[in-house]
């Protein structure tokens, strides 16, 4: 379990180096200071099944990346991606089905 979130992942997920999971965000109340602002999260991190999450891919909360999906260096997963798809770019977006 993670502060805020839980993080979820399947059975043989590749995980290159620099990826980083974040199952909460920090608020940005007008009036107080950065490190003083309340944690808050959209839900939890799922990662499916036989997931390949390339160099530096960054997974915020709420997200589920469906199995058997590959996203891309250097993406930022803002949203849920559906099994079976290649997702890249910031925000990662579908680029196309595995074949």
């Amino acid at each position: 379990v993670a502060m805020k979130g839980s993080i979820r992942v399947g059975r043989n997920v590749q995980i290159a180096p620099s990826c980083a999971f974040y199952p909460y965000d920090h608020g940005t109340e007008q009036g107080l200071l950065m490190n003083q602002s309340p944690l808050h999260t959209e839900g939890d991190i799922d990662i499916g099944d036989d997931v390949w999450l390339g160099y530096g891919v960054v997974v915020l909360s709420g997200v589920s990346i469906g199995e058997g999906t590959v996203v891309g260096a250097g993406s930022v997963v803002t949203k849920s991606l559906p099994p079976g798809v290649i997702a890249a770019g910031s925000p990662a977006r579908v680029i196309r089905e595995r074949p």
